[in-house]
Order: C-alpha cells, then structure tokens, then sequence
C-alpha cells in the first residue's frame, strides 16, 4: 500500500473522522424495456398512469418510447436507495397491465428499425427538444443500439471529507478545484481498474440473432436464435453494443477537469461532415439537434462521468465548469437477470468499496500508452474476461487476468473494513469476499451462470422472458402500502400537471428555441 493511501486512510480511521464515510450518497438509474407477455417490444405509448416523461423526477423514458428509465433520489444508505428503487418498480407494476419489464440489459426480439418507437415529450419546446435530438440518435447509431439497458450508479463522498484531506495535505487550491482533481482522478483509476467490474458483475454473454440486423460479426451461435461468446462478461459493454466513428477521436483521458470539458465543448462545436451532409432539417422538418460530432454533451458514451447538478436551463459542461465536480456516474453496470432490481446489496457495498479505493489510491496522470491500455483491457474482459489463460496490460507488461484481480480486492481490503468500521457491521468484508469467491470459480459470475441456463437448452428469449416473469410476480405480489401508492399518484398527478402548464404557456417557436439552445452550445464552445 503506498504511503498516501495508508496516510488517507489513517486519518478516516480516526474516532473523529469515521462518521463522514456514513454520508457518501448513491443514486441509481436502472433502465429497462417494456414488453408484452410473449417478450415482443411493447408498442403503446408510455403509460400515462406512470406520468409526464418530461417531469416525473422518478419515472421517465431513456430513448425508445418503450424504454423506462427509474431513478432513485440519493440516498447516504445504499439499502435506503434499493429500497427506493423497489418501490418505483411496485408502483410501476401496479400501472403496467399484462406489460413486463425486460430482465437481461441485451433487448427483446426488435420490430423493423423503422417501427422502434422514439420517445415523445409532449408539445413544449422542452418536449420537442428532447424528442429532436433522440431523432437525431437514432439517424446517426440506429435505434437498435439504443434499446439496449444498462444500470447507473451514481456516488458522492461528503464535502467535509474532501475539506478535511486537503487540509492534511497542504493543498493550497480553491476547495472547488481541489474537490474536481480528486474526483478526476477517482476517474482515473476507475479506468485503470473497472475490467474488474466487468468481470465481477458482466451480465449479457448471449443476445438475440435480430439484434445484428445482419451486420458481419464474429459471434458463436448457440440456437438458431441466440448468439454467444463462450467466455465474454459484456456483450452491451463490447463493440457490438456501441459503434460510432464521430466519437472514435473522443476519448478524453481524464488528467484534468478543464481537458475533459474542453474535448466536449469542441465535439459540441465542431462538425461532423458526414452529418453535415444531412443536415439538421429537410423540407422544414428536424432530423437533429445541429450536424456537429456531439448534438448534446450526454452523447458522448463513456464508462463514468463527472457529474453536477444542473441549474433549470443550464448545460452540463455549464454546471461542471462553473460549480465543479460533485459526484461521479458509473455508466457501465449490466442488468443482473436474476435479480429484480438489476442490482442488489452486495453488489452495492462492492462498488462502494471498489469507488472508495479509486477515490484514495494514487492516481497518477494517464500517458497515452496506458489510455490505451485501459481501454485495451477494459475490452478484453468484455469479450472474453473468462477466458482461463487471458492476460492484460500493466505498465507495459502481460498479467493474468486472476492475480491482477485478487491483488485487486487485497487492495481494496482496507477500505471495506473501514467502511464496515464505520457502519459497525462486516457486510463490505463479506461483499469483497463474494467477489473473491468469482475469481476463485468464474462458473460464480453472472455472465456464467447466464451461459448455464441458455446452454441447458433454453434460448436467449426464452431465459429472458421466464426471468421477467418471476421478477413481475415477486413485484406484484407485495403491492405497495395504500400511503406509499398515494403518493405516487400524487407524484403522477402533479408530473402531468407541469407538464401542462409548460405547454400551455409556451412562448414562440421551436426553431427560435432550438437555435437558442444551439447557440448556447456555441457560447459554452468558445
């Protein structure tokens, strides 16, 4: 352990100092695509008994129409989050019909292209915005890539805490500046080590033949409709899932804040030629928000972001150049198929773990050469992380993939048992242990236990259907208490009445809109 990281972690450790790892926060946004009970894409529209898309702060679409997104407020107790998300989901079901939600992150058998539903916002300026740019998504990636579901965690450690370690170290930075270089470099080391998030929790190995839509690929086939690697954790996380040579030159490696939102401010600004060619509208109709490599900052795929809580009306990078850093979003989760919720406590305390080493560990700035490898060896694991002989790239040398990991969670050792200090339990110990028992036994690890099931005979659907009707019926058979479901349908009831209220005094057009909101890209981009 190096000398920081056994200072930082000294100082926690202290009597006074051990109840500010109790206010960590974390949020989860699960998403998750509505289908019918036979497992086709659920064409209605989105429920209006769930709310206003546009306004409900829990309960909202990510891309297609069919496409649900829940999230959680935040929470300093991750069971407090679970539980939250667990009762959006009751609530959900109780709205849902004959409807299911899809229990694998990989889709459904898809409709045509052309009949994936985009998702609509209503009539506002707002609405329509929202409604552009994902017209715009799907004219540059297809709608297929954007039906697939994945798990965001978002995690924050307290100001105090920060406050505290910039103090013991002398750093004579802004508190702002100094908060924004350490969660830049928790980033960093996120994509040193997050391989072994998709090893641990990699949960899509198979996916159903459509989803190619006959593209060339290198795919095994396991039936005559499921397609497989024998040895990868995340298909969603691989190639296959996302494809894009206007982002291909966009890989900010994270050194600093002000390099990170430069390269987003110039992708916002820049355009992309091929785009160009299309233009932003034909015959007076939007096909996207601008023609430039980024319509939007959220465009940009990546792993983890930094984030900031926006101001109404403000951008992103605004927020985030202004007010700096406050918590970072984990992007990169799979849906869990056997669980639920997607995700479940032991996972969480894991992660919590797992982001508190990032955090205190040395973080030294990324050159080239281990960008690359970072993504190198995220990709590896992807595709064939159970691979018995695989090796990754560390500074510069082959390692096996099972002795990086388990020196990994020794590493990260000390952190759960300060974390179970605080809380005066040993669940992120037996958290850690859990994992440890996957590199031991890859048969343990979700994409594994997945391949199990399917190579017992049952296709890609079939699997994914039977698990999206347990997950329907351990939901439905615990309804919501009868305070718990008014108040989500007051919730319901005031979503829609904001979203109302928008569109009934809605002030000049959407292309004077738009092109304010273009030029706010463009005064953020100089």
């Amino acid at each position: 352990m190096s000398d920081l990281l056994t200072r930082r972690l000294a100082q926690l450790g202290e009597h006074a100092n051990l109840s500010l790892l109790s206010q960590c926060l974390h949020g989860i946004e699960r998403e998750c695509l509505r289908v019918d009970s036979r497992g086709q894409l659920a064409l209605t529209p989105h429920p209006q008994a769930l709310g206003s898309a546009l306004t409900h702060a829990q309960i909202t679409t990510d891309y297609s129409e069919s496409l649900l997104e829940f999230i959680t407020p935040a929470e300093a107790d991750p069971a407090a989050t679970l539980a939250d998300l667990e009762q959006i989901h009751r609530f959900a079901y109780s709205k849902l019909g004959d409807e299911l939600l899809w229990s694998p992150s990989m889709p459904c058998a898809l409709p045509d292209e052309e009949t994936i539903p985009i998702a609509r916002y209503g009539s506002s300026h707002i609405g329509e915005l929202k409604y552009v740019y994902r017209k715009g998504l799907a004219m540059r990636y297809g709608k297929t890539m954007q039906c697939i579901a994945g798990i965001h965690y978002n995690f924050s450690l307290p100001d105090a805490l920060w406050q505290l370690q910039q103090q013991a170290e002398g750093d004579t930075r802004s508190a702002q500046d100094y908060q924004s270089a350490r969660y830049i470099s928790l980033i960093r080391n996120f994509r040193r080590y997050s391989w072994l998030l998709m090893y641990l929790f990699g949960a899509s190995p198979a996916l159903h033949k459509g989803f190619m839509r006959g593209r060339p690929h290198q795919l095994q086939e396991l039936d005559e409709e499921t397609l497989y690697l024998p040895y990868a954790t995340s298909l969603r996380m691989s190639d296959l899932g996302y494809q894009s040579t206007a982002q291909s030159g966009l890989t900010p490696c994270y050194n600093d804040l002000i390099s990170y939102t430069d390269s987003l401010r110039k992708a916002v600004g820049t355009p992309y030629p091929p785009y160009v060619e299309i233009g932003a509208k034909r015959d007076g109709e939007w096909l996207q928000l601008n023609t430039n490599i980024l319509q939007i900052e959220n465009e940009y795929y990546s792993n983890i972001r930094p984030k900031r809580v926006t101001h109404s009306g403000e951008r992103p990078i605004q927020a985030l150049m202004a007010r700096g850093v406050q918590y970072v979003e984990v992007r990169c989760l799979d849906i869990n198929p056997f669980l639920p919720l997607g995700i479940d406590l032991t996972e969480s305390r894991f992660l919590d773990a797992f982001l508190l080493f990032c955090a205190l560990a040395d973080s030294p700035l990324l050159e080239s050469g281990e960008c690359h490898a970072c993504t190198d060896n995220f990709t590896a694991v992807v595709k064939e992380g159970r691979r018995p002989d695989l090796h990754l790239q560390r500074q510069g040398q082959p390692v096996p993939l099972h002795a990086w990991a388990s020196e990994l969670l020794e590493q990260i050792r000390p952190l759960a048992e300060l974390l179970d200090q605080c809380h005066g339990s040993e669940a992120h110990l037996q958290a850690l242990q859990a994992q440890q028992a996957k590199v031991d036994d890859p048969s343990l690890t979700p994409s594994a236990q997945v391949l199990a099931q399917l190579q017992q005979g049952q296709s890609f659907t079939a699997f994914a259907l039977h698990q999206s009707h347990l997950h329907a019926a351990f939901f439905r058979s615990q309804p919501l208490s009868a305070d718990a479901q008014a108040a989500f349908e007051a919730s319901v009831a005031q979503s829609l009445h904001q979203q109302a209220e928008l569109e009934a005094h809605e002030e000049g057009d959407f292309d004077s809109f738009a092109a304010a909101y273009q030029a706010s890209i463009l005064a953020v981009a100089n």
